[in-house]
């Protein structure tokens, strides 16, 4: 059974980007395991270089269980509504404590995300601007955690005005990840 790891960066329960992601679960086979990055006990990477000499985080908080499920997962979804043309600030945060799986292939020559895993994007905006930057970031954030080959946009635009679970070509690209992402 194939697991699937979901980074949500959205503060609303009921909003866009939660509304996708629950369409993707329900269409979705296998495992799934959401992290929640604005309800997430997770502290922001304060680049104390603690993992380039030893591979690993020294903090103890909430990502401890993130790393692990990355490692055993075949799925990644990053989830995000568009804030400024970026990624939430939170999820950004979680993100950046991901700085131990890059250190620890540069410095230490490991692999600590385990297998490779395929990778998807799933992005929401209201505003009138470009979603180009999140996609950007989100994409090292998918190689960084032992993401490969092409990486799936779903974009689901001017969500200030129409309801996101009813917009066809998100909808439609919501479930065809899913059915990429299932056994």
């Amino acid at each position: 059974m194939k697991k699937t790891l979901i980074l949500n960066g959205s503060p609303h329960k009921n909003g866009s980007t939660s509304t996708l992601i629950k369409l993707f679960t329900e269409h979705l086979q296998g495992e799934y395991k959401i992290i929640n990055a604005y309800d997430a006990n997770i502290s922001p990477c304060n680049d104390c270089r603690y993992c380039q000499k030893h591979g690993k985080c020294c903090k103890k908080d909430a990502m401890e269980e993130v790393y692990s499920y990355t490692a055993e997962c075949d799925n990644i979804l990053i989830a995000s509504p568009v804030y400024f043309s970026e990624l939430t600030p939170p999820l950004l945060a979680v993100g950046s404590r991901f700085q131990a799986f890059y250190c620890a292939r540069r410095f230490l020559g490991s692999e600590p995300a385990g297998k490779t895993k395929s990778g998807g994007i799933l992005l929401s905006g209201g505003g009138d601007g470009g979603c180009s930057l999140a996609e950007k970031s989100a994409k090292i954030l998918l190689k960084t955690m032992g993401a490969a080959g092409d990486f799936p946009l779903i974009y689901c635009g001017n969500t200030d005005n129409a309801d996101a679970g009813k917009n066809g070509g998100a909808v439609k690209g919501v479930k065809m990840l899913a059915e990429r992402f299932s056994p």
